[in-house]
């Protein structure tokens, strides 16, 4: 067999021979089961691994630092990763600095862990922007610079160019991918007013900009500017769904240019024009998420019941089809104030459906500092505690990932 052969190599035979004592010394690793594999059955068994267990693998011996670095293994295991219960990720802010923790809801010792961020002498305090095929993109909560996109489990970080900065400003970010143009983006939407308008009891922001930075793009220049912001976008939401290649905000409460306010907005990340979505029902008590991969909205109805809707059919408005309606004294119950990431009272804010799980229970957060999961079949609800849960956070549904910007989809 000629071995420069680059398809007979591909289903070469690897041998792993060896692993460490404690002490960090090499021992021979022939009764450890992991013998003579072929390499395409190896990383079959690799794409099965929750991402924890598939890092911990690269530090069990130089062989496997070697294999789960191969550059087929991001790309096989993500589709896998997506098909299961997915990680959650919990964004603390209290008491003082930002903290990050994780936990797998599929399985494990269920507990919860931290995680370091390489960059937190330079940005301590942060907003997480979003999560996107296992990566994430994080901005400076006072400032909103700098910018990072960062795997949480490869600690993989980039830091993104610098931007415009305006004197009196709010920013709105988001974070996505687009499958045709195989590009991730980050997008910055800025409303700020000029200085002879700096008038504190005017809360209003009169002006914006909306800048665009395709990440990996090698002639890109950085931020580029697509003019104004045709809408007002609620800044204090904290998610941003990103379907079919576009990003989805909601307005804010209000009237703006004839249109009723608490609008779904959309931009779509391969042209990059701004678009609105319909709404399920005509009520503002809404939040966007994702359910079975489409664009899904919660309505808080009042007195404790939430229904959830589901476009099955993207921008088509008569796709819009109530799957679950719940209610009960359980979410009656929730108040609506709190402190810490939940500090500004918004009562829709105060439940927030994270997703539904693979034995169809529904995962909600309330007050910013507890999980509980609804069984639809037989209408209850059960709290989700795990070992070593932060008091009090924002939950991100993520899927752990060897990801990077550059790993192709």
């Amino acid at each position: 067999m000629d071995d420069s052969d680059p398809q007979q190599s591909r289903n070469k035979k690897i041998k792993l021979t060896h692993d460490h004592h404690q002490d960090g010394t090499l021992i021979d690793n022939h009764s450890s089961g992991f013998q003579i594999l072929p390499r395409d059955v190896l990383l079959d068994v690799l794409t099965r691994l929750p991402i924890s267990s598939l890092i911990q693998f690269r530090f069990v011996s130089h062989s496997c630092h070697a294999l789960s670095h191969d550059p087929e293994l991001p790309r096989l295991h993500h589709p896998t990763a997506e098909q299961a219960d997915p990680i959650l990720l919990f964004h603390c802010d209290y008491p003082i600095r930002n903290q990050l923790y994780f936990v797998g809801y599929d399985g494990g010792d269920k507990i919860v862990r931290k995680i370091s961020t390489p960059f937190s002498v330079s940005m301590p305090e942060f907003n997480v922007v979003g999560s996107c095929n296992g990566l994430l993109c994080l901005s400076d909560s006072l400032y909103g610079e700098p910018v990072y996109v960062f795997n949480p489990f490869t600690r993989n970080h980039l830091e993104l160019p610098k931007s415009q900065q305006f004197q009196d400003q709010e920013v709105v970010f988001g974070f996505g991918f687009h499958p045709v143009t195989n590009q991730y983006k980050v997008v910055r939407i800025v409303y700020y007013r000029t200085p002879r308008r700096l008038n504190r009891s005017n809360r209003s922001y009169p002006k914006s900009e909306v800048y665009v930075l395709t990440i990996g793009e090698p002639k890109s220049n950085g931020w580029r500017c697509l003019g104004k912001m045709p809408y007002h976008l609620d800044r204090q939401a904290k998610e941003v769904v990103v379907v079919n290649g576009r990003l989805h905000w909601v307005s804010r409460l209000g009237r703006l240019g004839g249109l009723p306010g608490r609008t779904i907005v959309s931009f779509d990340l391969k042209d990059e024009q701004f678009k609105l979505i319909s709404k399920p029902v005509n009520r503002s008590n809404y939040h966007l998420t994702v359910i079975g991969g489409c664009l899904a909205a919660a309505v808080s109805c009042g007195y404790g019941k939430l229904e959830i809707w589901v476009m099955e059919k993207y921008d088509v408005k008569e796709s819009w089809t109530k799957h679950f309606d719940i209610h009960g004294a359980y979410l009656a119950k929730i108040p609506s104030n709190d402190y810490g990431l939940w500090r500004k009272p918004m009562h829709e804010k105060m439940v927030r459906v994270l997703c539904v799980l693979k034995n169809g229970e529904i995962l909600i957060e309330h007050r910013g500092g507890s999980l509980v999961k609804y069984d639809p079949k037989w209408k209850e609800f059960k709290d989700v505690v795990f070992h070593g849960m932060p008091k009090l956070f924002q939950t991100i549904v993520h899927v752990g990932s060897l990801n990077w910007t550059h790993t192709p989809k």
